[in-house]
C-alpha cells in the first residue's frame, strides 16, 4: 500500500474488501486481457499483417489489462483524522476534523451500497461502508469504523456528528452479533429501497439520526 508500505503510525486500512482477495483476480483478468489480445493479434496478422495484427492486439487487451493493474493499486486509509485515498496512480487525501460535508449514499441494485463521502471544500472521498445482497452482505470492519467515527466527530460540522454515532451504532450492533435489521447502514439501504429512491440516494441528516436511533 503507497505510504503504509513506508510504515506509517497508527495507520488504519479502510478497504472494505481486502487487497489480498481481489489483488490476484484482477491480477488474473490483466494476464487473461493480455493473452486474448495476443491470440487475436497473430490471428488478424496472418491476414492483414503484423502492423495491423498488434494495433488490434493493443486495442484488445490494453484497456482492460491497463484498467485491472490500476484498480489493483487502489488503496485507502487512515493516520489520525486524515483519509488517503490512492486511486494507482495519485493519493488525494482529507482531514475530516476539518470537513464541510459529511454525507452517507446509498447505491441500491442487485449489490447495493452504503458509503461515506467527505469533502473539505477542495476535494472529496468516498468511503465504501458496506456492501449489501438479498441473503447476506459485507460491512467494514470494527478498527476502521471505530478511526472514522472518531475523526467524524472530533471536528465540529453537525452532520459528521450525526454520521459518527450511526457507526457507534453499527459497532454497537456488531458487538452483540445483531441481525441485518438491526444495522443502521442496512437499515439505510432499507430506507433508500423502500422509498423507492434508487438507484442512488443521499441520505438527508434526519434520516441519518433515524438509521441510528
Amino acid at each position: 500500500m503507497p505510504h503504509l508500505a513506508t510504515g506509517d503510525a497508527g495507520a488504519v486500512e479502510l478497504d472494505l474488501i481486502p487487497a489480498h482477495l481481489i489483488v490476484p483476480r484482477l491480477r488474473r483478468l490483466a494476464m487473461g486481457a493480455v493473452g486474448v489480445g495476443v491470440v487475436v493479434g497473430l490471428i488478424v496478422g496472418l491476414f492483414a499483417g503484423p502492423g495491423v495484427g498488434l494495433l488490434v492486439a493493443a486495442i484488445i487487451a490494453l484497456p482492460t489489462a491497463v484498467s485491472a493493474l490500476l484498480a489493483s493499486r487502489r488503496r485507502m486509509w487512515m493516520c489520525g483524522t486524515v483519509i488517503h485515498a490512492h486511486s494507482g496512480v495519485r493519493t488525494k487525501s482529507v482531514d475530516v476534523a476539518h470537513a464541510v460535508t459529511a454525507e452517507l449514499i446509498v447505491r441500491s441494485g442487485r449489490v447495493s451500497q452504503v458509503a461515506l463521502q467527505v469533502g473539505d471544500g477542495k476535494r472529496q472521498v468516498a468511503v465504501p461502508l458496506a456492501l449489501y445482497t438479498d441473503d447476506g452482505g459485507r460491512e467494514l470492519e470494527v478498527l476502521p469504523l471505530r478511526a472514522l467515527a472518531d475523526g467524524l466527530v472530533s471536528g465540529e460540522l453537525a452532520p459528521a456528528v450525526a454520521m459518527s454515532a450511526a457507526l457507534i451504532g453499527q459497532l454497537r450492533c456488531e458487538a452483540r452479533g445483531a441481525g441485518l435489521e438491526e444495522r443502521p447502514l442496512y437499515r439505510a439501504v432499507r430506507l433508500a429501497r423502500d422509498a423507492n429512491r434508487i438507484p442512488r440516494t443521499v441520505l438527508t441528516d434526519d434520516e441519518v439520526v433515524r438509521i441510528s436511533e
